[in-house]
């Protein structure tokens, strides 16, 4: 029995929130957006208090510096604005309307499937620039904590879902 228990916490580890060994991009990410959602007060704090975590370990289930997952770090900075998301991931994906990703902007969520045996969003990132085009994001990762990526990065291009907008 203790076997099966730690085999399953190991497969819902490796599930969540984008066990990607990909590393953040090593481009400069002083990006600003040319949108019209940029101009918001409150998009401007929720991205600049994301931002406080970036270099936190991951942690399962975490919303705090001692460690942060990809859904807790979204909740977290939303929440600190006073707008209620979902605690998860695949449920955060039905809130706000879609967009497609090449309307995606500043405070916008990116949802993406990591586990190609799963087949349900189990990933989330804010976007927090956009600037020629190039989207980047804020984000947990199991192997980097919380980390910047660019969606030029082959990994999170091919796991890319949907975009949503909640702000």
């Amino acid at each position: 029995m203790p076997k099966l228990l730690l085999l399953a916490i190991i497969a819902l580890f490796m599930s969540s929130c984008g066990s990607s060994k990909q590393a953040s991009s090593n481009k400069s990410h002083t990006h600003e957006t040319t949108s019209k959602s940029s101009g918001s007060s409150k998009t401007r704090k929720i991205i600049s208090y994301a931002k406080t975590f970036k270099g936190t370990r991951y942690k399962y289930g975490g919303t705090s510096k001692k460690g942060m997952d990809c859904s807790g770090l979204v909740y977290t900075a939303f929440g600190k604005e006073e707008i209620k998301l979902p605690r998860v991931s695949r449920d955060m994906a039905k809130r706000g309307k879609p967009i497609s990703l090449s309307k995606s902007a500043k405070g916008d969520l990116l949802f993406f499937i990591t586990n190609k045996n799963k087949k349900s969003i189990n990933h989330v990132g804010l976007v927090i620039s956009v600037k020629s085009g190039e989207i980047l994001f804020i984000h947990s990762t199991t192997s980097k904590g919380v980390i910047i990526s660019s969606m030029e990065e082959r990994y999170w291009k091919s796991a890319f879902v949907k975009a949503r907008r909640v702000i």
